[in-house]
C-alpha cells in the first residue's frame, strides 16, 4: 500500500477492516463523483423533482392547446386566448420523484481484502456515496443491506433522513454474529424486487460470488420495471495471485476445507489467473443478460480515484 493511500485511511478516519459512521459520512461532500440522472422516464406515480410524461398541473411547462370541458379555468392563458379569440388553456408536465432503493452485501464472501480495504468495507463506503448523492438530489432512498445471518429491509425515505437509516443500517450489520448463516445473495435479491416499485432505480452492491439462477431471474424482473445497475466489488488477489522471486507454499482456508496456494510458479500463476477471468467473465454475462449496467469497483483504490 503507498504512502497515498495510508493517508487517505488517515483522512476518511477507516481501518480499511471494519465499518464505521465516520467514513460513510466522509462521502457527503462527494456527490459529484456520480451521475444518477434516470436513464428513461419515470412511470412511479408520486410528486418529486423529475418531468414525468404525465400531463396536470405542476412546475414545467409543456404546450398551450385548445380549451376543452372540464379544464380548470385557471389555466386558461389569457394572452393566446386574446390574440387568437379562442380560448386556450395552459398544461404543465407533472415533477415526480425517483425512488433509489440499494441493496448492498455484507456477506461471507464480502469480508476480505488484500491492501486498502475489505471488499464489505468498500461496498459500504460505496453505498453511502450512491446514498448522499440520492440525498443532493432530492430524491428518496430506501433498500436492503444483509450479511449472512440477518439483513434489513429500509423503506425510502427523503432527505437527510434516508441516508442515515441506511448508514445505521450498513454499521448495524457490518459485524456478523457467529450464528448459522440465516441469508443469502438469492434471498436479498427477491426482497428487493419486492420493495421496488416501478420506475425506481435499484442499484445492486455486491462481489456476485452466490450469483445463482434464481438471483439472475429475481434481477432480470427488476429490469423489466426500473432502471438496474450492477457493481460489483473485486478485490486485486482475486484476480492474479502476488508475484515471488522464489517459490513457496501458502496455506489457505475457506470454510472447513483448506488447500495450498504456491507463489513464484510463473504456469501456476498463469493457471489462477485464468480460471479467475473465467469465473468473472461467466458472472458478467449473467448480469448482462439481466439487462444491467455493470461497473467493477476495486477494493485496493479509493472510490475518488476510481470515478475521477
Amino acid at each position: 500500500m503507498n504512502q497515498s493511500h495510508l493517508n487517505w485511511l488517515t483522512q476518511v478516519s477507516s481501518n480499511g477492516v471494519t465499518i464505521a459512521k465516520p467514513e460513510l459520512v466522509y462521502y457527503r461532500g462527494k456527490t459529484a463523483l456520480l451521475n444518477l440522472s434516470p436513464k428513461k422516464g419515470l412511470q412511479a406515480q408520486l410528486a418529486g423533482n423529475y418531468v414525468s410524461t404525465i400531463k396536470g398541473r405542476g412546475m414545467e411547462f409543456d404546450e398551450v392547446r385548445h380549451y376543452q370541458a372540464g379544464d380548470d379555468v385557471r389555466m386558461i392563458d389569457w394572452r393566446v386566448t386574446a390574440r387568437t379569440g379562442k380560448t386556450h388553456t395552459k398544461l404543465f408536465r407533472e415533477e415526480r420523484e425517483r425512488p433509489v432503493f440499494v441493496l448492498t452485501d455484507l456477506g461471507e464472501s464480502m469480508q476480505f481484502g488484500s491492501q486498502l480495504l475489505y471488499k464489505s468495507v468498500q461496498a459500504a463506503h460505496l453505498a453511502a456515496l450512491i446514498g448522499w448523492n440520492v440525498k443532493q438530489r432530492g430524491d428518496r432512498l430506501g433498500g436492503l443491506v444483509f450479511n449472512q445471518n440477518q439483513h434489513m429491509e429500509l423503506k425510502p425515505r427523503s432527505r437527510q433522513a434516508g441516508v442515515l437509516q441506511y448508514i445505521h443500517a450498513l454499521d448495524a450489520l457490518s459485524k456478523p454474529t457467529a450464528e448459522a448463516a440465516q441469508t443469502n445473495f438469492t434471498d436479498a435479491c427477491a426482497r428487493i424486487r419486492r420493495l421496488a416499485k416501478p420506475g425506481s432505480m435499484v442499484v445492486i452492491i455486491s462481489d456476485f460470488q452466490n450469483l445463482t439462477d434464481a438471483a439472475v431471474k429475481h434481477l432480470s424482473q427488476i429490469s423489466q420495471h426500473c432502471e438496474l445497475k450492477t457493481y460489483r466489488i473485486y478485490d486485486p488477489l482475486e484476480l492474479s495471485l502476488p508475484s515471488s522471486n522464489i517459490k513457496q507454499s501458502l496455506q489457505v482456508s475457506h470454510q472447513e476445507k483448506i488447500g495450498q496456494i504456491i507463489l513464484g510458479d510463473a504456469k501456476n500463476a498463469a493457471s489462477y489467473q485464468q480460471e479467475a477471468l473465467k469465473f468473472m467473465q461467466a458472472q458478467q454475462q449473467k448480469l448482462q443478460a439481466c439487462r444491467c449496467k455493470l461497473i467493477d469497483i476495486s477494493a485496493a483504490i479509493p472510490l475518488e480515484e476510481q470515478f475521477k
